[in-house]
């Protein structure tokens, strides 16, 4: 079973960069400061995730901390989930 970070680097690979060769970042790499998404990429990735990870995700939920890099991401639906982050 893929990771959480594996699920959200090839549905942005796939979804927002439309790139066949892969997340070309470090989960770490800002997606804001290196224009990997812009503010509907931002609400396709909130969509994304509710769905995927079944995870609901408030307005104010959608802030750069949790939403500004595979890391954040992955670290805020983990603990959405009940999961470590």
């Amino acid at each position: 079973m893929p990771t959480v970070e594996e699920t959200l680097r090839n549905y942005i690979a796939e979804n927002i960069l439309f790139s066949d060769r892969g997340y070309p970042y470090a989960d770490e790499t800002s997606f804001l400061e290196n224009g990997v998404v812009d503010s509907m990429s931002v609400m396709d990735l909130v969509l994304f995730a509710e769905k995927q990870f079944s995870v609901p995700i408030g307005d104010h939920e959608i802030v750069p901390a949790n939403f500004d890099s595979i890391r954040n991401l992955a670290d805020f639906i983990r603990r959405k989930l009940g999961q470590p982050a």
